[in-house]
């Protein structure tokens, strides 16, 4: 469906940070071009900034249950904004964007998925926003690699407060057991999507509670990645 919206002139979209008409995929190339991407140099598992592109520190300390985290950006302007419209302001309509900037800019799978998984929302949050906008952009982001999407497969069973203000060893406090696999995925190779990384605390959870079901392989998958202080 997105290659035929991409290449069927009445479907052309107007960009999604300038207002450009006649985009494909809803980003103008000079937009896109200007996107701040992450450096050379991250870290392979959690994608941090790291001095030739080795394992961090904070990974060889405490080594996160996910086996790579795939950021396409970092979480700068304009794409803050953009990301804030979507998750806060209910555009949805935004989605099937920000999927192709992930799946165009984030580094390629290690593995190609075998399925793939929004993080979820507790039931409270979820009824207070309307939605999950981890699980549009993983629908559409599953449509662009042609991987199935399962979007019941995990829940979330304590409804924990932002991550935002938590140090990393808070943060990883902060969604221990938050999470609940439903059933056995032995073998698979399982694609999380979120809109955004900062620490990983919420991904590696979601991560370890995947791989206690069966999953051989998990790599997270996030639009934005928010570069943190080591303090």
């Amino acid at each position: 469906m997105a290659h035929i919206i991409d290449n069927c002139l009445p479907f052309k979209q107007v960009c999604l940070f300038c207002a450009a008409p006649g985009t494909r995929h809803g980003v103008c190339a000079a937009c896109l071009a200007d996107l701040v991407r992450l450096p050379a140099e991250v870290c392979p598992r959690c994608a941090q900034a790291s001095p030739f592109a080795q394992i961090c520190g904070r990974c060889l300390r405490q080594m996160p249950a996910f086996d790579a985290l795939h950021a396409a950006l970092l979480y700068d302007y304009p794409l803050d904004g953009v990301i804030q419209a979507f998750k806060y302001g209910k555009r949805l309509d935004l989605a099937g964007s920000l999927a192709f900037l992930l799946a165009e800019l984030a580094p390629p799978a290690i593995v190609a998925p075998d399925l793939v998984v929004p993080v979820p929302l507790a039931d409270a949050r979820r009824m207070e926003r309307g939605f999950n906008q981890s699980l549009e952009l993983a629908r559409a982001f599953a449509g662009r690699i042609n991987a199935p999407l399962n979007s019941t497969l995990c829940e979330r069973i304590r409804n924990t407060p932002p991550q935002a203000r938590l140090n990393q060893r808070q943060r990883r406090h902060n969604v221990s057991h938050a999470f609940r696999v439903k059933h056995r995925v032995d073998g698979l190779c399982v694609a999380i999507v979120d809109d955004v990384a900062t620490s990983g605390a919420t991904l590696s959870e979601l991560a370890l509670s995947l791989k206690k079901q069966g999953a051989k392989r998990v790599e997270a998958w996030v639009l934005a990645k928010v570069f943190y202080s080591k303090t």
